[in-house]
């Protein structure tokens, strides 16, 4: 799945706009986005948001991620 990164996610991630990240709950998504640009982990632990299809989580890591979404 693609993932859009913006802000101070995207200078953490050395400007990257969009990356390619296998993943099936949102816990799981961070932990590969957090493999590739570990520099992200304090942006991360201060708290994010994460919109799926439209929809933001802020809490809940454990929303599993339909195949399909955006």
């Amino acid at each position: 799945m693609k993932v859009s990164l913006t802000g101070a996610l995207r200078t953490a991630a050395d400007g990257v706009a969009e990356i390619d990240v296998e993943a099936t709950t949102i816990r799981e998504l961070l932990t590969r986005v957090l493999e590739r640009y570990p520099d992200m982990d304090g942006l991360v632990d201060d708290g994010i948001a994460v919109s799926i299809n439209g929809e933001i989580f802020r809490d809940n890591w454990s929303e599993p991620i339909p195949a399909d979404a955006e």
